[in-house]
């Protein structure tokens, strides 16, 4: 205990063979994520987001062009790759929910190894550690909270490949001359550095724009020879960093280029950026607020005091190390105890979610403290991820932006644990076991309870589950997917197939239940996607020969997303006349 456990330097750039028990872990791993994943589709469903995804995907599979046809205010990829499938294997919802099994599945994977890469070699006990850190993410995983395809799900994906393969960037090989080396790497992993961009604009590019950052101060600190001294253990050469800006400013480039040959630029950015910047983008005091927890009075003087302790020269004594354990180890172990002494589901998440700032500003001030040493590639990763989860709270903040982003906070936590002396064979470990065992546990209730999906009503009633091919596979609770299912088989009856129709708010998968092209721009109608007022909606469904208008009454969502119904009913009114009233939806045909 006296001394401290001797470490190689921080690399993690070498090849790592996957001997057995690595394979076991990540097969069992990926079937508990999947396995997850499945049951929650099996309990939820979210026809808000479902129709947002599944129409906006139709349509694109038909032939219709986003941001020129119709307006998009999230970049392409999910819906994209999501149009792929339904025009090969067409409108089958099981083969989406297989895709988020799928993804969400890898996604921990690909996370566990990560955490072992960014501990091996730096952390005693570094692969029991970074499994016990991956086991939360069978339950907190990239699908596991939200099951169903979103963008916000595959950009967390998408960054968790880019940090993959930035850790493994630069050469391998005693040889320095081999193409692998000189232009495949860097294609590929400026490639999946730019990816995410096109996946989530607000966590996308704040992720790349610290990679870049990242890679020109680390060719200025080369060429003003502030790296030195840690220069051997920076894999990457100068040379390899220039072939990545190229090839991450070349698949931008092209990326760009696409756009305008296939949808305008021009029409790209007005919906993508200064659209959806008008309607989501929230003010610098409201980003800030995410940082004003109460329990910050008690967690961050403890958990501060615990880090200091185990940095002093009383953590090479025994009481001094268990102190430093335990004091780091109780705002972990305390939302355990909260878990069991409230039973509020609400007051429960947000005592989870008080973890995340906590954990982002001990991060930080690690990485900043790491910089002394040099900077390296290794060293700026942890400010790549602050970036995208940062990015990503630009949408809701702290509370309703976490849900997909889970597996880069384990990635920090590593990056913490890397930090800590390493005086004895167990600090790490058992820190690492006080982590998981909150997550895992405090994270169970937080998905299982459906704490994320409190914006819809989940009613205390036996799982309704549906009948028409297109959406065998779906399960909900409550009335909405019976009276949606009444809705569309009245539609395939008396409403013909080349009349347009205008569905307010917009709430079912429509048109991908009943396989009719959607004529209207906008399918989804809340502030964040409408671009429309009251009279220019209506003026809209004069211009595209709106032939009926139909109106949802129960809505699964608890907020209505229509602020001035009254008035566009008022409108509706005045050219359309009721036509049938379903159980939960009032059709209306043009007089």
């Amino acid at each position: 205990m006296g001394t401290t456990v001797p470490l190689r330097p921080e690399i993690s750039q070498s090849p790592v063979p996957w001997p057995v028990r690595d394979l076991f872990v990540a097969i069992a791993l990926f079937l508990a994520t999947t396995g997850f994943v499945l049951w929650q589709n099996s309990q939820v469903a979210v026809l808000w987001d479902l129709s947002y995804l599944l129409d906006t995907s139709y349509r694109i599979s038909l032939g219709q062009m986003p941001y020129r046809d119709f307006p998009l205010v999230h970049p392409p990829l999910t819906f994209l790759i999501q149009a792929v499938l339904m025009r090969f294997a067409g409108r089958v919802y099981p083969l989406q929910i297989a895709y988020a099994a799928l993804v969400g599945g890898l996604g921990s994977v690909i996370a566990w190894r990560i955490l072992l890469s960014t501990l091996r070699e730096r952390v005693q006990h570094a692969w029991t550690v970074s499994l016990l850190l991956a086991a939360p993410l069978s339950v907190v995983g990239i699908y596991s909270i939200y099951p169903h395809p979103i963008y916000d799900c595959d950009c967390t994906f998408a960054i968790l490949v880019a940090v993959f393969l930035l850790q493994r960037f630069g050469p391998n090989e005693v040889s320095g001359s081999s193409v692998l080396r000189k232009w495949v790497r860097p294609a590929l992993t400026g490639a999946a550095v730019v990816l995410p961009v096109f996946f989530k604009q607000n966590m996308g590019l704040p992720f790349l724009l610290a990679v870049v950052a990242g890679v020109l101060s680390l060719l200025a600190a080369r060429l003003l020879g502030v790296t030195k001294r840690s220069i051997a253990f920076d894999r990457p050469d100068t040379a390899d960093l220039l072939r990545l800006l190229a090839t991450i400013t070349a698949v931008f480039l092209a990326a760009l280029a696409l756009i305008q040959l296939l949808a305008g630029l021009g029409n790209y950015l007005h919906w993508t950026v200064r659209f959806a910047g008008e309607r989501r983008l929230p003010g610098f005091a409201d980003m800030l607020a995410v940082y004003h927890q109460p329990a910050f009075l008690w967690t961050l003087p403890t958990l501060a005091a615990g880090l200091l302790l185990l940095h002093s020269r009383y953590a090479s004594k025994l009481w001094g190390e268990i102190l430093g354990i335990c004091l780091v180890s109780a705002p972990f172990l305390g939302s355990i105890v909260f878990l069991f002494l409230n039973d509020d589901l609400d007051e429960r998440g947000d005592n989870l979610l008080a973890l995340w700032p906590l954990l982002l500003l001990v991060s930080a001030f690690f990485a900043i403290a790491q910089l002394r040493k040099g900077i390296t590639l290794a060293r700026l990763m942890p400010f790549f991820v602050l970036a995208a989860i940062h990015g990503t709270f630009l949408s809701q903040q702290l509370w309703g932006s976490t849900y997909a982003i889970w597996p880069l906070l384990m990635v920090l936590v590593a990056q913490i644990l890397t930090s800590i002396p390493q005086t004895s064979r167990l600090s790490a470990l058992t820190l690492a076991t006080a982590i998981s065992a909150t997550f895992l546990v405090c994270g169970s209730f937080y998905a299982v309870g459906h704490e994320r999906l409190n914006y819809i009503q989940i009613p205390d009633t036996p799982l309704s589950r549906a009948t028409l091919p297109a959406l065998r596979g779906i399960a909900d609770r409550g009335p909405f997917l019976p009276d949606f299912e009444e809705l569309v088989r009245f539609a395939d009856k008396e409403i013909p197939v080349q009349d347009g129709l205008l569905l307010l708010p917009g709430e079912d998968p429509f048109y991908f239940a009943t396989g009719r092209a959607p004529q209207f721009p906008v399918l989804l109608l809340d502030r964040t996607t409408d671009p429309y007022s009251p009279e220019e909606l209506l003026a809209t469904a004069r211009s595209h020969d709106t032939q009926w208008v139909i109106v949802k009454r129960r809505l699964q969502l608890n907020d209505d997303p229509l602020p001035q119904r009254e008035r566009v009913m008022a409108l509706v009114a005045s050219e359309f006349t009721l036509y049938r009233k379903l159980n939960g939806y009032d059709v209306y045909r043009r007089l």
